[in-house]
């Protein structure tokens, strides 16, 4: 008896034939619930996202209040293809890309401001 059998038993040390083998699907099932998980809570809420944004751009009208990503809060006072002019202040206008639009704010929202 040496000191190894006190701390592990022989019968624990003896090999109990070959382990068994893994199910080589088990591969992927994971793969396949990891695309699943990725669809449902990143992608699909990301594509509802842009296209929630992109109907209100489409909505967009002049007269319109709205809050663009750099935080400006302005009025439109024209619209184009791809640029939105947006009265800041009194007879303070820029020009903005569409995309940078990203609120319209509800009417009278500047003037209690």
């Amino acid at each position: 008896m040496n000191l190894l059998d006190f701390l592990v038993s022989p019968a624990a040390a003896q090999a109990a034939g070959a382990p068994a083998q893994p199910s080589p699907y088990s591969g992927l099932i994971m793969i396949g619930l990891m695309f699943v998980f990725f669809w449902f809570f990143l992608i699909r809420p990301q594509m509802k996202r842009a296209k929630e944004h992109r109907e209100l751009l489409a909505r967009l009208e002049k007269g319109d209040e709205v809050m663009t990503s750099g935080g400006i809060a302005g009025r439109i006072t024209e619209l184009g293809e791809s640029l939105v002019t947006v009265e800041i202040a009194q007879n303070v206008s820029i020009k903005v890309q569409r995309q940078a639009i990203t609120a319209v704010l509800p009417k009278g929202t500047l003037k209690s401001a």
